[in-house]
């Protein structure tokens, strides 16, 4: 989780903040413009500190970042007034692309009476903008055959890790792994954390067709 301060003329970003309770702290504490916000955090949802932000009246900006793809989640982020959903893995010209309209809307209100026009430009900016497909086709790298093998064992249904993968269709974990980052990437899979004692593991789930 990151907050980071950009209405001043020297933007300043702050160290993460992983759980939720603290990041609710930092908020009131410093009162950042912008709040980038996993959904996933080990105390609470992302979308429950948002609520709560909303519940205290807090009005930080807040950019959900997060590898959570369940429709639900994505509702209830717009319900409480996000400004964005940036799905992982992403491309970082994506992220700098949503700050720069948070910045660009920032800019356009400045302060006091505005026109109909400054309204309309402000919200205009806030609007999602349609993605550009991504080829389905492997990368260079990745073989056809292998992608093949991986994505019908995601096809059974259920969720799984990379070495759970790995171990149904007889790769190297660190290859199987490639193979569902890249289906994740092409809308083909979702990815989750599952959090434990340790570090999380991510479960992928097949999405696409058939």
């Amino acid at each position: 989780m990151l907050t980071s301060s950009t209405r001043s003329k020297a933007s300043r970003s702050l160290a993460p903040r992983p759980i939720g309770t603290e990041a609710l702290t930092l908020v009131e504490d410093l009162a950042p413009d912008l709040l980038l916000l996993d959904v996933h955090l080990p105390d609470m949802t992302g979308v429950d500190v948002l609520f709560e932000l909303r519940s205290r009246h807090n009005p930080v900006d807040v950019i959900m970042v997060t590898a959570e793809r369940d429709v639900a989640f994505v509702q209830r982020a717009l319900r409480g007034g996000a400004s964005h959903y940036l799905i992982k893995p992403f491309e970082i010209s994506d992220l700098s692309a949503r700050l720069r309209d948070f910045a660009r809307s920032v800019e356009s209100i400045g302060h006091g009476a505005l026109s109909q026009e400054s309204v309309d430009a402000a919200f205009r900016r806030q609007a999602p903008t349609r993605a550009t497909p991504r080829s389905t086709l492997p990368p260079k790298g990745l073989s056809r055959e292998s992608l093949d093998l991986v994505i019908g064992a995601l096809r059974s249904g259920e969720e799984m890790s990379a070495a759970e993968c790995a171990e149904r269709v007889g790769m190297a974990r660190v290859s199987v792994r490639r193979y569902l980052e890249h289906l994740v990437s092409t809308g083909q899979a979702t990815v989750r954390p599952m959090y434990g004692s340790g570090r999380p593991v991510h479960l992928f789930r097949w999405v696409g067709p058939g």
